[in-house]
């Protein structure tokens, strides 16, 4: 059996609800590729009282067919002229369930639910009417309904209006791995035995997305993986970008160009530039951009004090980022193009602004590290109004003080010289005085390898590092 990596909070869920004595709808949600039904797979060793997992694309008549069938490998005895429509199907589950053997836990596992509801199917009314009808009555069975279109999941089960309105008994979303889940999952399982430093370059290029991290070879070195994933002619993620949003979304077009527009701004967008740049707007952008958050390809990140109208979109997801950058139109045909390309100022000038994204997603082990962890804060950025100068990350904290981070990317520990002081002391004035706050500002450094010690350095009140974003978050 393969390890799991993680998920504790997650595991820690499905254990609560597979000792309950009452009837257990479980929702599992999260994007494509994140690990879904490996956990739930392997939480259950594959032991399954029914399983099924809906066909991409496929037509309403054989979601029925393969539903049909996958009863009768777990035991039933009914007949498939039968089952015509959804209602049919369910009325089979129960009876399969009826007839168990089994005095313990009832396991239903429907996965990729989301493409099992064709148009005109009346599959979420005859599963309101399974569970309303017979099963929220049973003390044995457990539904465990998964799927990668989150908006689906969110729209039709969770935020159900109809018969499933407050049915759902407990939601688990799964996220990206840490820096911290990376490393276990790199080191510890695959045994690539690699540096830190070289796994947050795999991090920057591929993210924390389980089954691209499952691609990487233990025998080769970070830049040969991703030109053996990226740019070789049958690499395993070359086209993954499209399958990826065409797999989630209708209408993937209006996704991909707000995901591509992102990538052009790596300061991240408002909504009012977002429209103008793309044509997409009113309720389709505010679809667009809600859907992609829910999957963790977006993140909005609100504005020091300014409203939620005012909050700067960027993508967040790391091998999109990557893609659209280096990938994306490439007629090189070089397929070592990755490893010919290091140490150049564009690789350079990437890797600074992608670890500005790592250490934004990892800002709970700064708070951590910072000792603030318990802390009430909130985390913004600030764009001025009149110079257009930015900061990514200011960690406000009620105790009167306000961490104003610098993220920097180096090989060796990073240098302030008298210049670069003089314009982050003049950035953070600027900040004073235009937001006319009062708060104590703290200069804040989260770098790859530490600050050096000059005669500018003391200008620095608290210093994170790389080592820093890998420990583990601890839950206040």
């Amino acid at each position: 059996m393969e390890q799991l990596i993680g998920r504790k909070s997650e595991q820690d869920k499905l254990v609560k609800c597979f000792a309950s004595r009452r009837a257990e709808f479980v929702v599992v949600c999260g994007r494509r590729r994140i690990g879904k039904t490996f956990l739930v797979r392997q939480f259950f060793n594959n032991n399954f009282t029914f399983e099924f997992v809906g066909g991409h694309k496929k037509p309403y008549q054989e979601q029925l067919l393969g539903f049909s069938l996958a009863l009768y490998k777990y035991g039933w005895e009914g007949s498939a002229t039968s089952v015509k429509n959804w209602y049919d199907a369910f009325r089979g589950l129960r009876e399969l369930i009826e007839r168990s053997p089994s005095d313990g836990r009832k396991v239903i596992f429907i996965d990729e639910m989301p493409w099992i509801d064709t148009l005109k199917s009346s599959f979420v009314l005859a599963l309101e009417d399974f569970w309303n009808s017979w099963a929220a009555y049973r003390t044995d069975v457990m539904l465990v309904a998964c799927g990668s279109a989150t908006s689906w999941m969110t729209d039709k089960i969770l935020n159900n209006r109809g018969g499933l309105h407050n049915r759902i008994t407990e939601y688990i979303y799964l996220a990206p791995f840490s820096l911290n889940e990376t490393e276990q999952y790199l080191n510890g399982y695959l045994h690539c035995n690699w540096r830190r430093e070289l796994i947050a370059q795999c991090y920057m290029a591929l993210g924390g997305v389980p089954y691209y991290l499952s691609k990487i070879s233990p025998s080769l070195g970070v830049e040969q993986n991703i030109d053996q994933l990226m740019f070789s002619r049958d690499g395993a993620l070359k086209h993954e970008f499209d399958e990826l949003y065409n797999a989630l979304y209708t209408n993937a077009d209006n996704y991909i160009a707000v995901v591509t527009a992102l990538a052009q701004k790596r300061m991240g967008m408002t909504r009012k530039e977002l429209a103008a740049k793309t044509k997409v707007d009113g309720g389709t952008l505010t679809r667009v951009l809600t859907n992609l958050e829910r999957n963790d390809f977006i993140q909005g990140f609100a504005q020091y004090s300014l409203p939620k109208a005012k909050v700067i979109y960027r993508l967040t997801d790391f091998y999109s980022l990557f893609y659209l950058k280096f990938v994306d139109n490439d007629r090189s045909g070089d397929e070592q193009k990755w490893t010919h390309m290091i140490g150049s100022g564009t690789v350079n000038a990437w890797r600074g602004h992608t670890f500005e994204l790592l250490a934004l997603l990892h800002v709970n082990q700064i708070k951590q590290r910072l000792g603030i962890g318990g802390m009430l804060t909130s985390v913004s950025s600030w764009r001025s109004r009149s110079s257009g100068e930015q900061i990514d990350l200011l960690i406000d904290r009620v105790d009167n003080i306000i961490n104003i981070c610098e993220m920097k990317f180096t090989n060796l520990p990073f240098e302030i010289t008298k210049s670069y002081a003089e314009h982050l002391q003049e950035r953070m004035a600027h900040f004073a005085q235009e937001k006319k706050c009062r708060k104590s500002l703290l200069l804040t450094m989260v770098t790859s390898a530490g600050v050096a010690s000059n005669s500018h350095s003391h200008i620095v009140q608290n210093e994170v590092t790389l080592d820093d974003l890998f420990v583990p978050y601890r839950k206040y």
